[in-house]
């Protein structure tokens, strides 16, 4: 098992071909295993299966991103949406490859990141009131339920997103609020698309999974060595598409 194992290992697997498809719903998300060493992996958001994976590309990289991203055009990868969470770099170069593709951000994202920023409970009525418009994210499943919700956000931000923005104070509960709101703020264009196209995935709980499957397999792994990594996620890819 260790020479066929390490036969393996000395090769990358065959070289994926893209299925042409007209429209594509996908997920994009990436993971640490260890700092500083991370997988990025784009998944199709209907069958929950691989498109591709990659070790070594990190999410604040453009152009490791791009380096990533780029061949996949070639191969005539044509994508309806991304679903992704906010990193800013992700976003930036699928708008900047796939201009027409919907950027979706994943709902249990903000709402998880704005609910640990408001805290379980909160002190002010402004931030006590922020956290349940973060309850509210998972439950808009109508276009009238968009309205509520974009309708409570405005009325928020009139009553105190001024004053929360030109406040000076440093302390870490009150940053964390300020946080929470510019989070809200620039997700809210990108958080419904869904309810115009039911194929769009809300979350990217479908690689969640596959991450955690995952590294349950490569702590199985650890003596590794740091030259067979690559290699070793390339045939988990491979063989592990779902």
């Amino acid at each position: 098992m260790y020479r066929l194992t390490d036969s393996l290992l000395a090769d990358v697997p065959p070289a994926t071909v893209l299925e042409p498809q007209s429209a594509r719903y996908l997920l994009f998300d990436g993971t640490f295993l260890h700092r500083p060493h991370s997988i990025v992996v784009l998944m199709d958001g209907q069958t929950h299966t691989l498109v591709r994976g990659q070790f070594g590309v990190r999410e604040n990289s453009e152009p490791e991103l791009r380096a990533f991203f780029a061949p996949m055009i070639d191969e005539g990868l044509c994508p309806r949406s991304f679903t992704v969470d906010g990193n800013p770099q992700v976003i930036r170069v699928l708008r900047t490859l796939w201009p027409d593709a919907v950027i979706q951000r994943c709902l249990v994202h903000v709402q998880r990141q704005g609910l640990a920023w408001c805290r379980n409970f909160p002190k002010t009525a402004y931030a006590r009131q922020l956290r349940r418009i973060f309850l509210r994210v998972s439950s808009v499943d109508t276009v009238a339920d968009r309205e509520t919700f974009l309708n409570l956000v405005a009325t928020w931000e009139a009553q105190h997103g001024a004053g929360i923005a030109a406040h000076k104070e440093t302390g870490r509960v009150f940053s964390d609020v300020k946080r929470a709101r510019s989070m809200l703020l620039r997700a809210l264009p990108d958080m419904f698309h869904y309810l115009d196209d039911a194929h769009i995935s809300t979350t990217t709980n479908g690689l969640e999974g596959y991450f955690s499957r995952l590294k349950s397999h490569y702590r199985q792994h650890r003596g590794l060595s740091p030259r067979k990594r690559p290699n070793y996620f390339a045939w988990y890819f491979h063989f592990t598409p779902r």
